[in-house]
């Protein structure tokens, strides 16, 4: 590849400026300077108040746009009558209460101001759909790198700032869809994170994400969140391990008097390892050493049964139905 600044500048806020850079060219007066570079800027900002006043449709003739307002990541006044807040992220998430706080500061303004507010979480790396659901929750309407890609793709510029930034999205784009057609064993964590998104729309799974840890963490994917009596037991894949776990988490239930984790621990474990002899399942082994914190792994299933050979490339639909096998599995023993 060609040298590229954004795979040398890969920090948010490098984007930040990008994203900054081209709604400021979406100004009638640039039109002259570079006009389909005006153009796509124009188009970029009618595509975001659009996100949340889906028939608007007015020219876009003005454009102010900035960064770092009130910790804001990025903001534009458009039109005189519309304020764009933008939440900027490429692998990080959302945290505390900082959507609400930004809505908050921006809505104060725009009743001062008589302008309508849009807020919107722009996102370029991968995300579940929990955590972005979690995050409409909060009045945000989600702006994607597919959809950024979209945008881009539509407007021929000559501009080497602006085709390094596509090629950017190009090229994070390409590294999600290798899963496919990589041997399982070689798989990093954008294969993970694009495999996880095929489970979402197969499988509609719970949650997925990154589990930091001492030993250098690992990616996995919730498949279902079900009950034995008031204990969560559910499904998560651990990269290549299939783990059925059980949850003490004291925010989600309270132990019984005279209970404690390593005894529920034992009987649940005992008791999947009893029904997975009694259905056929000799590939359900115990876990060993057990652990005690709050989310316990108490049985697992090695990769070769559900997720295939490691050698080979992933046969989607045959893992699907391995899952599915697991969790129906599950969910008839605690019914």
């Amino acid at each position: 590849m060609k040298p590229n600044i954004f795979n040398i500048a890969t920090k948010e806020l490098n984007q930040d400026a990008f994203i900054t850079w081209l709604l400021q060219w979406g100004n009638k007066k640039n039109h002259n300077a570079n006009s389909e570079l005006q153009k796509c800027g124009a188009e970029f900002a009618k595509r975001l108040i659009q996100k949340q006043y889906k028939y608007f449709n007015e020219k876009i003739t003005l454009i102010n746009a900035d960064r770092q307002w009130e910790n804001i990541d990025i903001w534009a006044e458009v039109n005189n009558e519309y304020l764009i807040i933008i939440e900027d992220k490429i692998n990080s998430k959302q945290h505390s209460d900082q959507l609400k706080v930004y809505k908050n500061i921006a809505k104060k303004w725009c009743n001062n101001n008589k302008f309508k507010l849009v807020c919107i979480y722009l996102k370029t790396g991968n995300e579940s759909r929990k955590s972005l659901k979690d995050v409409e929750k909060k009045g945000y309407a989600i702006f994607t790198r597919k959809e950024f890609i979209g945008l881009l793709n539509l407007h021929k510029v000559e501009n080497d700032i602006f085709i390094d930034f596509k090629d950017r999205l190009l090229f994070l784009e390409e590294l999600n869809n290798q899963w496919e057609n990589k041997l399982i064993k070689n798989w990093e964590g954008n294969d993970w994170q694009g495999f996880f998104q095929y489970l979402e729309e197969e499988m509609n799974i719970v949650d997925w994400g990154f589990v930091n840890n001492p030993s250098g963490g690992f990616w996995n994917a919730v498949l279902n969140w079900d009950y034995y009596d008031i204990y969560p037991l559910y499904l998560q894949t651990e990269q290549y391990k299939l783990c059925f776990k059980i949850s003490t988490d004291p925010e989600e239930l309270d132990l019984p008097k005279g209970v404690t984790r390593s005894k529920i621990r034992n009987e649940i474990c005992q008791y999947i390892l009893d029904s997975a002899e009694k259905h056929g399942f000799k590939e359900i082994e115990r876990q060993y050493p057990f652990g005690n914190g709050k989310y316990m792994t108490v049985a697992f299933v090695n990769s070769k049964y559900w997720l295939g050979d490691l050698n080979k490339t992933i046969d989607k639909k045959l893992t699907v139905n391995n899952l599915r096998k697991y969790l129906e599995f599950l969910r008839k023993i605690i019914k």
